[in-house]
């Protein structure tokens, strides 16, 4: 509700926000990915920095993990009930050195704030090489988030299925 009222807000001003999506995929195997040269997180990333808007990509407490301990960030593997490999965290996002640990793979994007916004704004003029304002006309999105969701998830599986190699 809070995001919304912050859309509405920016909307009535002429305006537009930004938003984080977090995104999961769960009950993937372990071992999709490679060590190096085409790890999971630089192939899941590069096809989100594709997304227009998209300013930043991370996985797990991506943004917060240089806060933590090498003791606290490490995700410890146990056994279940059932012999399976977990982690008892999931600070990396289901990805360690590159390659899924079994865990749900957690992705975080950042979208800035949409650019055509109904405000006037101050621009150039490259014909007269002078300082100039600009106001947009016509439908403007206050906030291009809620509409990315869907964009997301469907990068998110086509990279794992071509990582996959399926």
């Amino acid at each position: 509700q809070a995001m919304r009222t912050q859309i509405e807000e920016a909307a009535m001003q002429g305006d537009s926000v930004g938003g984080i999506l977090e995104s999961a995929i769960l009950h993937l195997p372990a071992g999709i990915g490679e060590p190096f040269f085409d790890s999971l997180e630089s192939h899941l990333s590069s096809l989100m920095f594709s997304i227009p808007a998209v300013k930043s990509v991370s996985f797990g407490d991506g943004e917060n993990i240089d806060e933590m301990l090498g003791s606290e960030a490490n995700d410890c593997y146990y056994y279940d009930e059932d012999g399976n490999v977990k982690t008892s965290t999931n600070h990396n996002g289901g990805i360690t050195g590159g390659i899924t640990n079994g865990m749900p793979v957690s992705c975080t994007v950042t979208f800035k704030p949409t650019p055509s916004i109904a405000k006037k704004q101050k621009t150039i003029n490259i014909e007269t090489k002078e300082n100039v304002e600009l106001e947009i006309k016509g439908r403007h999105d206050p906030c291009i988030v809620q509409r990315a969701v869907v964009v997301v998830e469907a990068m998110m599986a086509l990279g794992i299925l071509d990582m996959m190699g399926e």
